[in-house]
């Protein structure tokens, strides 16, 4: 039954999107008791009668051919995004559900993709699965990403896998927005790939946990989850507020690993001459000074990631007023 909700929200959400006006059906100045398109409008564009379609966004997809969903797909103007993401829900509802969503093993990056990160000297080199757990990080990765790994909050409650969590960080660390100085947009974002993610892989147990606990904790979040945004993340510009290297605009590229399914590396790098460029640089010579990269405390939970974690932190969510 919740799958069948998911299949009829996103459905709804999307149509609302559509004005009559963009797709070209004539308004006639009539009075209109719904957002966007009806259902019988969104029928005729597809090609479809009007109670398949209801059907359709109704949350039945079962046996729903891919000519049937592209044709619903263009009538709806779905993004590339939104196409994949529909096309996830289908194939959800046509797989019969596994008894029991268990566990996934820890994610361990490979140790040739490790000496390529290390080699990447000048440039920041993060590797992240689909839920936005940080397995692994080059020097300067772990430097820009500091306030993240260092974050008890991002670790999140399972002692036995302490991985630190992007999501987990930016909606329940009270420091993520002077982190990112661009918070909503990170949060919409992450929102987005996290709503992705739960298409492509719906009977993760590990991360339909973590889409729970911050749906519990904070406001935030659930109303982004609910807009039932959905995106594809391959390049663009971020920007950070480091507490050491100050502020830094950096662009990134993604390159997903197909020798390790779910695992994708974020590479950041400044525009030459740039005053990010300058600030990266002084980050890497603060990373490589053995009195800020020895390792005191407690050893981290995980190898790959050398930094530590402190030994105490505030564990409480952000004020969710700063980001309104």
């Amino acid at each position: 039954m919740a799958r069948k909700d998911e299949i009829r929200d996103f459905l709804i959400s999307r149509r609302a999107k559509i004005t009559p006006e963009q797709a070209g059906i004539p308004n006639y100045g009539e009075l209109r008791r719904v957002p966007g398109l009806r259902r019988e409008e969104v029928a005729q564009l597809a090609g479809v009668s009007t109670d398949y379609y209801t059907r359709l966004e109704r949350g039945s997809l079962r046996g729903v051919s891919d000519a049937v969903l592209e044709a619903v797909a263009s009538a709806l103007e779905l993004d590339e995004a939104e196409r994949s993401y529909l096309l996830d829900l289908a194939r959800a509802a046509n797989t019969p559900v596994r008894r029991a969503a268990r566990r996934p093993t820890q994610q361990r990056v490979r140790s040739g993709v490790l000496r390529l990160l290390e080699g990447m000297t000048g440039v920041v080199a993060v590797v992240q699965n689909g839920r936005s757990d940080v397995l692994t990080a080059n020097l300067l990765g772990r430097a820009l990403y500091g306030p993240v790994l260092d974050s008890l909050t991002a670790a999140g409650p399972d002692t036995q896998d302490r991985r630190p969590n992007q999501a987990r960080y930016l909606f329940l660390d009270p420091g993520a927005g002077d982190f990112y100085p661009d918070w909503p947009a990170v949060a919409a974002t992450t929102v987005a790939m996290l709503r992705s993610e739960a298409g492509r892989n719906p009977h993760d147990r590990a991360l339909n946990e973590l889409i729970g606990e911050l749906t519990t904790r904070s406001g935030l979040f659930a109303a982004l989850w609910a807009g039932h945004d959905v995106r594809i993340h391959t390049t663009g510009t971020k920007r950070f507020h480091h507490p050491v290297a100050g502020d830094l605009s950096l662009q990134f590229e993604t390159l997903n690993l197909p020798g390790d399914q779910g695992q994708t590396l974020f590479t950041f790098t400044a525009e030459p001459g740039s005053t990010s460029q300058n600030a990266l640089a002084f980050l890497a010579s603060w990373a490589a000074s053995p009195s800020e990269t020895a390792i005191t405390g407690d050893p981290p939970a995980d190898p790959q990631l050398s930094r530590p974690l402190p030994h105490a932190a505030q564990n409480t969510p952000p004020r969710e007023t700063e980001h309104d």
